[in-house]
């Protein structure tokens, strides 16, 4: 009977709370009337989680580094990776002919090309379970031996499922940098469509924002984006289970409290994937060297194509021009501070940084990877008191389960002084 008068009451008090706040409705988020926008490109977390976790159930008997030797598993890996590299070049090469003006017929001009392209992604399928189970397995022996094991296994198991990866949609404010919004859009929306959506919303909104590709995402299986890259496939395996970790524990929860603690989870497993995957690539694969994509037109730069004689620094001109911007909004110039991105976004693509847009959602997502000394960050301190905590803990161990226990900035402070 009493239990029943609680529960009449609580009732009573739910009804009572939503008939007295429909008469005044509140007014939307930035990030609700941008979800407004975006609905229909929204990406399905959900049916993407339940596919994912179902096919790791059923891939559990693989089980590849208990039925391999150490040479065929990395003879293994080191397969798969050529593959994707080779993957990367034909579908490099089959832009190339659908971006070329003088082609009447690029579908057929490329056929024997798009035939390559289905049979690697076919073959690149069926070894994929295999070559995940294997890096898993390693990173977490090395997180083992690093003290992040408990009775040989992490917490929670290292489990990542090789998938394209949604884009993040981030927003910012105008007049100052930090991260209003970030939704999770289709992984092959395209160009155009981006284009669109930003700008819809900064015209809307007033507001400033960029979609961005992603690497990683740390759901549950994480999310891996496939690479050619080893040592970038490996960091991100060991950088998206430091967010699960994380989440466990009072850092992780707070990830979404302000832009400091964003920079604190994001600069903490951004040390912790360095680290590992710089262990996994000496031990296990010491003869693997990255390959480069070739350059054709333009199109598939990835990185600097910079000649030896050049000296321009991405990461020192990043940062100069974070500390400029900042000094700028917070002068109230904001329309100076966006011609100044521009202009200086030129700069860098003339360098052969593809940077298709400089503003200030850039900054707000870029800048909380605060594990290198100068960059997209600024200025701000939190990157630099979590390397220093890092220094000061001593193992990898000690470092993690200290700032895991963190929910604010100055608790951080606090510890590095």
């Amino acid at each position: 009977m009493k239990l029943l008068s609680i529960l009449e009451k609580f009732l009573l008090l739910v009804i009572c709370a939503a008939l007295l706040t429909g008469s005044a409705m509140r007014p939307l988020t930035v990030t609700e009337k941008a979800e407004e926008i975006v609905r229909n490109v929204e990406f399905d977390y959900v049916g993407w989680t339940l596919s994912a976790f179902g096919e790791k159930m059923s891939e559990s008997g693989i089980a590849a580094p208990q039925h391999l030797s150490q040479q065929s598993q990395t003879q293994a890996v080191e397969q798969y990776f050529a593959l994707v590299y080779q993957l990367d070049v034909v579908e490099g090469q089959i832009q190339q002919i659908y971006s070329n003006p003088t082609i009447t017929d690029p579908k057929t001009a490329s056929a024997d090309l798009l035939k390559s392209q289905n049979d690697l992604q076919n073959e690149l399928n069926g070894l994929a379970p295999v070559v995940e189970s294997i890096l898993q397995s390693q990173v977490t022996q090395v997180l083992g031996e690093n003290g992040l094991t408990i009775g040989g296994s992490t917490i929670p198991p290292v489990l990542y499922r090789t998938t394209p990866l949604p884009k993040a949609l981030i927003i910012s404010p105008r007049d100052k940098i930090y991260e209003e919004a970030n939704i999770s859009l289709l992984a092959d929306l395209p160009l155009d469509k981006i284009t669109e959506l930003e700008q819809t919303i900064e015209k809307n909104l007033n507001v400033s924002a960029l979609v961005v590709d992603i690497g990683g995402v740390g759901i549950y299986p994480t999310m891996v984006e496939q690479s050619s890259d080893l040592s970038w496939v490996a960091n991100t395996v060991a950088h998206e289970w430091t967010h699960n970790f994380l989440t466990l524990h009072p850092l992780g929860l707070n990830y979404d409290k302000n832009d400091q603690l964003r920079t604190m989870n994001e600069t903490t497993a951004s040390i912790v994937g360095d680290e590992i995957s710089a262990i996994i690539l000496s031990r296990y694969y010491p003869n693997w060297k990255a390959q480069t994509l070739p350059v054709t037109g333009g199109t598939m730069t990835l990185a600097s194509t910079n000649t030896p004689a050049d000296t321009f620094n991405f990461q020192q001109e990043m940062h100069t021009t974070r500390v400029n911007v900042d000094q700028m909004l917070a002068e109230g110039k904001i329309t100076q501070a966006e011609q100044y991105m521009e202009a200086q976004r030129q700069i860098f693509v003339a360098h052969g940084y593809m940077i298709r847009r400089l503003n200030q959602a850039y900054f707000a997502f870029y800048g909380a990877y605060a594990d290198t000394p100068v960059g997209a960050q600024g200025a701000d301190p939190v990157g630099p008191a979590v390397r220093a905590l890092r220094e000061k803990a001593g193992s990898l161990a000690n470092f993690l389960e200290e700032i895991a226990r963190m929910n604010s900035f100055a608790q951080l402070q606090k510890a590095v002084q």
